[in-house]
């Protein structure tokens, strides 16, 4: 059975900031990354009352590398668009542990031409809908994913409160490209 204790969120934009201090308010340990500095210190600025309470679970880190080095699970916040998403989950696959499963909120692409790009298709998934804190998310299953991924994912929300219907993968671009 896959357990999600530790969390790496990169990019610490709003969405990025919110949804790293959720996990951290869950109890999941946090590391939130953005290559901007100015994100990071905002977020230190934004959460620094609310990081004493959390007995450390939430650090702020300034590479990919330092936040995925322990991560059970890493959900990036970059742009949708495929150039963003090819680059982040590049790099995600390969400096992150083989166990961590790479998320990715995204409603304009498909989660199974993302996963086969990388060394671990079996290990992603990814969110669409709105905020990843709303109720209008759903887990997007690529053809590749492991069962016990996805149950992990959805405990990940139940703990936020949340729930994560799944549902269907948009159709791959490579499948739509050789059918045409």
């Amino acid at each position: 059975m896959i357990s999600v204790e530790a969390i790496a969120v990169i990019g610490a934009g709003t969405a990025g900031r919110a949804f790293a201090l959720a996990c951290a308010r869950a109890g999941f340990r946090v590391a939130l990354e953005d290559v901007m500095p100015e994100k990071l210190r905002r977020a230190q600025d934004e959460y620094a009352a609310v990081v004493e309470e959390l007995a450390g679970s939430l650090r702020y880190v300034s590479t990919v590398e330092d936040a995925v080095a322990d991560a059970d699970l890493a959900v990036d916040f970059v742009p949708d668009e495929l150039e963003s998403k090819l680059e982040i989950f590049s790099l995600l696959d390969r400096m992150a542990p083989p166990r961590t499963i790479l998320c990715t909120p995204t409603n304009a692409l498909s989660i199974t031409d993302l996963a086969s790009c990388t060394y671990r298709a079996e290990r992603c998934v990814g969110l669409r809908g709105g905020s990843l804190l709303g109720d209008d998310v759903e887990l997007m299953r690529s053809r590749f994913l492991n069962a016990e991924v996805e149950v992990a994912v959805v405990a990940v929300w139940e703990r936020l409160g949340l729930e994560l219907p799944v549902g269907v993968d948009v159709e791959p671009m490579l499948v739509k490209n050789l059918a045409h």
